[in-house]
């Protein structure tokens, strides 16, 4: 997608919350756009059965999420593929994916689902100093030096690859199931470390035998922290704290569905999905 588009709304999540939204933002005749790790929400293709979905009786999870997706699509929302890593605020938001992807909006929706990353000892006090989540990024800082990654998805084996052309080392840390399929050059280790060791800066992982020295370490997620998407947003108790209106304590920042906490209903994640785009909607009506 070309970065010259500025759209009326970029949703983050593509699950009932995402498509709840996009249907009444384009309601409104707004752009909207939706950027997900998946087309839809995964968790719910799964469910063999809802019945508490008013008007919808026992259909699939996968049959309703379908019909989700095509109310979107049929209303004019456009639907992409990308995992968000950053979403910067200021005159308009610039939204970056993790393939460098970069998007502009006048409003940002979170429907990024239930949060459930738990962060890694020394994670959040380390982040920018050493430690990041994109490798593709911040890899070029640490050519000739030996790095770690943690990998939470087996999307982490092209970033781990991509290093290993330019690091003097590198050690793998899978924490999924499956073949790995990494360069022969990595290191991989089967366990999941105990955190990330630094004072100032990244020194090392910890590990159960003890310390791995490394320059620089990255994790990499399905999706990123809330928190960690847009600097300064308010969480607590691992939900986004918003008001009856959807709205973050950033301006042009709203959010609905399973990120805002319970309870975690479909029923609930498209009623707040409306309303942050009417939300979103007269924000924008007061900016003009």
């Amino acid at each position: 997608m070309n970065s010259d588009t500025l759209w009326d709304l970029l949703i983050v999540g593509t699950g009932p919350a995402g498509m709840g939204a996009a249907v009444n933002g384009r309601i409104r005749e707004k752009s909207v756009i939706l950027l997900g790790a998946e087309s839809g929400s995964e968790r719910l293709a799964r469910a063999p059965e809802v019945n508490n979905y008013l008007g919808f009786p026992q259909i699939s999870g996968k049959e309703l999420m379908k019909r989700f997706y095509d109310h979107a699509v049929g209303m004019g929302a456009v639907i992409e593929k990308g995992r968000v890593d950053n979403i910067y605020p200021g005159d308009e938001f610039t939204v970056v994916t993790r393939d460098n992807q970069v998007y502009r909006s006048k409003t940002v929706i979170l429907a990024v689902g239930i949060q459930q990353t738990h962060l890694f000892p020394g994670e959040k006090e380390l982040l920018g100093r050493g430690l990041g989540y994109c490798a593709t990024c911040d890899g070029p800082l640490y050519r000739g030096k030996e790095v770690a990654v943690i990998g939470e998805t087996p999307e982490a084996e092209e970033e781990v690859n991509f290093l290993a052309e330019i690091c003097g080392k590198v050690h793998y840390f899978p924490t999924y199931r499956g073949e790995i399929r990494v360069d022969p050059r990595i290191e991989v280790h089967r366990e999941k470390p105990l955190g990330v060791l630094g004072e100032k800066k990244v020194e090392g992982v910890a590990l159960k035998d003890g310390k791995l020295p490394v320059a620089g370490a990255f994790i990499v997620r399905k999706v990123a922290p809330a928190e960690q998407l847009i600097s300064g947003l308010q969480i607590e108790e691992g939900a986004i704290v918003v008001n009856r209106m959807m709205e973050t304590n950033i301006p042009g920042v709203f959010a609905a569905g399973d990120c805002t906490g319970k309870p975690y209903q479909i029923g609930k994640a498209v009623g707040e999905g409306l309303t942050a785009a009417l939300s979103a909607v007269s924000y924008l009506d007061r900016s003009k």
